[in-house]
């Protein structure tokens, strides 16, 4: 059995993977706040931003919290295809979620469907990113934590869209982000608690890529889609606030 460090950066790793969940978090909430607050193309078009910035939040947030995963006596390589496929199932299924819950009639029904779709997508995402695990020996599971982590991001991905639902202040939105962002990391080290590593040692060289050459570059470019996402955000009047600058732009009209 090989010895794991989830935290071989010490606490850089877990401080950063939680701001980027709690990044995600605020984003895909304000987005989803401002599409219950539109119609037509404008409704679409911010659930695709929340679907994007949510997906891409919580898939940072699992693979900055892995660049500082390490088992002893063996290196860790990735599988590139597998490692991209669990970023698009992240913003995938997540924006099966959303939308269900951007377009749903009945709000109890829409919620909890939402929450299943959005909690199983960042489960499926957790989970198909360890597939892309490569390392000298075999990887098994608890089946008890697994379990938990996957009931963790469900009451989550519940929470999160129930606060999207009724929630619409900045400020209580921001709360409900660093709550959100407190679940997504206590799913992903739960889950990776469930994780046990059997190290053969070999002189083989692993296929795929290292985290350095692969992982951090991709981290950093979604990183920063995700700053520039939430800059655009905060600078995109809202819905209220285009129907008071157009009722005045009328209110001014009517008096000249």
């Amino acid at each position: 059995m090989g010895h794991m460090d989830q935290a071989g950066f010490g606490w850089l790793t877990p401080t950063l993977s939680y701001v980027m969940a709690c990044v995600g978090s605020t984003l895909g909430l304000r987005c989803t706040v401002r599409a219950l607050g539109a119609t037509g193309r404008s409704r679409r078009n911010w659930l695709l931003t929340a679907a994007s910035a949510l997906g891409t939040g919580i898939w940072t947030m699992h693979f900055v919290a892995m660049l500082g995963f390490r088992v002893s006596g063996t290196e860790i390589r990735y599988n590139v295809p597998l490692t991209v496929l669990s970023l698009l199932i992240a913003v995938a299924v997540v924006g099966v979620g959303v939308f269900i819950v951007g377009y749903g009639r009945g709000r109890i029904r829409s919620l909890l469907a939402g929450g299943l779709a959005t909690g199983l997508g960042v489960a499926a995402m957790h989970y198909v990113g360890m597939a892309a695990l490569r390392l000298h020996g075999a990887i098994s599971y608890d089946p008890v934590r697994v379990m938990l982590s996957v009931l963790i991001a469900l009451a989550a991905a519940t929470a999160a869209l129930y606060a999207a639902l009724t929630v619409h202040r900045p400020v209580v939105v921001a709360g409900a982000s660093l709550v959100m962002g407190a679940a997504v990391s206590s799913m992903h080290y739960t889950g990776m608690f469930a994780v046990r590593v059997t190290v053969r040692p070999s002189s083989e060289v692993l296929p795929g890529a290292s985290a350095t050459a692969f992982l951090f570059p991709l981290v950093v470019g979604l990183g920063s889609y995700l700053f520039l996402t939430s800059a655009f955000v905060a600078l995109s009047p809202s819905a209220r606030e285009r129907a008071a600058s157009a009722s005045a732009q009328s209110l001014h009209e009517g008096a000249a």
